[in-house]
């Protein structure tokens, strides 16, 4: 393990340390968790509480990386105090809208805070595989990563789903993609920011396709007027022909997002001629500007409803596992529930065949709940894909 540096933006405070600290275990038990968003991270953070060693793959690098809004629950359906502990540290428990990289922000703190965690970055896993002992990953530089389980929490691309489910491998192509994108409130004209009072979340009235609003807290936390944020999500059903021709979906899966500096310049152009008939204050101004200075990202959506989450000693969790549409505002209250349940499951020690009957209890509490949540989705992009 390597020493760790308490994150000066570590969400958790010493009094809900306090108040979890008993429940914490000793490790002698090790994990290798793959991926290092939301769901891997509170799945290595959940897994160190309950007495395990984990170490966290992630490829991208360690650099802060910006992403949508998303519903952050205020923790009502947690049973367990490992869900707590992570709804303290995703929101603080109380039910708000949040920046993706807010919430990553916190958890990716207490991660590294942890002498029980070691977070690696820029470490890109080729290979998984398992025997009666342990459950390993080879990474592209010919690194051996080994534990008695591995999780994959690598994203709706999962690399670790292919050995769990390799009748099903790949998350499908819903037909349609979102447009997101966050803009600093002070980059809005004064007289067309939001009141103190507006929604945290609206859908305004358009012609055509739909949007999704969202007011979040600045980057420093503050919720203050002109200190806040400004997110924005645009369904749009219409550039499938443009994700194919760049790559970014090939057949029926989904390769890789648009982002801004890949989108064609006749492309922006379009989305700022149709925003300026489509949405009202203060969304347009927030499209307009996310446009014009390339500060957006085109994701297209996949699902993946899951027939197993488990193989021996590897498990998948979060969007590896179950990809719902992203309409349903389910997929982080999805992912933290997964967590919890996996460590609850593995609490009683993973040596041996123990691992392997843990993991199956971990699919038996979870399975049919996240098919469910995938296919509520589902009509939506029956209708609305394309």
């Amino acid at each position: 393990m390597t020493e760790k540096n308490v994150g000066k933006d570590n969400f958790l405070s010493e009094s809900i340390n306090d108040t979890f600290t008993e429940f914490i275990q000793e490790a002698n038990e090790s994990a290798v968790v793959v991926g290092a968003s939301l769901s891997g991270l509170m799945a290595g953070i959940a897994l160190a509480r309950v007495g395990l060693n984990v170490t966290i793959l992630e490829r991208a690098g360690a650099k802060p990386r910006s992403g949508a809004v998303l519903q952050v629950d205020s923790g009502d359906i947690d049973r367990t105090i490992t869900a707590k502990v992570l709804r303290k540290l995703a929101s603080g428990g109380i039910k708000s809208v949040e920046a993706w990289s807010s919430v990553q922000s916190r958890l990716r703190a207490e991660a590294e805070a942890d002498p029980r965690i070691d977070l690696r970055y820029d470490t890109r896993v080729q290979t998984v595989n398992q025997d009666d002992d342990s459950a390993w990953v080879v990474t592209d530089k010919g690194e051996t990563f080994r534990g008695d389980i591995l999780i994959g929490a690598d994203g709706h691309r999962s690399t670790v789903r292919h050995h769990v489910a390799p009748h099903k491998p790949d998350a499908t192509f819903a037909g349609y993609l979102i447009w997101v994108a966050i803009v600093d409130e002070n980059d809005i004209p004064e007289e067309h920011r939001p009141s103190r009072n507006a929604p945290m979340t609206t859908m305004p009235d358009g012609i055509g396709d739909f949007l999704l609003g969202s007011i979040v807290a600045g980057t420093d936390g503050s919720r203050a007027l002109g200190q806040r944020r400004v997110g924005w999500a645009w369904y749009d059903n219409t550039r499938n022909d443009l994700l194919r021709r760049l790559g970014c979906v090939e057949g029926n899966v989904v390769r890789h997002s648009l982002n801004a500096p890949d989108i064609p310049e006749q492309t922006l152009i379009e989305l700022a001629e149709q925003a300026s008939v489509r949405w009202p204050q203060p969304w347009l101004d927030a499209t307009l500007h996310s446009i014009q200075t390339r500060n957006l990202t085109g994701t297209p959506i996949a699902e993946y409803v899951p027939d197993n989450l488990v193989k021996g000693r590897i498990a998948i969790v979060g969007d590896a596992a179950h990809v719902p549409t992203p309409l349903t505002a389910s997929g982080f209250n999805a992912s933290l529930q997964d967590a919890a349940t996996l460590a609850d499951c593995v609490a009683k020690g993973i040596q041996g065949t123990a691992a392997a009957e843990a993991l199956l209890e971990y699919e038996s509490r979870r399975l049919k709940n996240v098919r469910q949540i995938v296919q509520s989705g589902q009509p939506f992009s029956r209708s609305f894909g394309r």
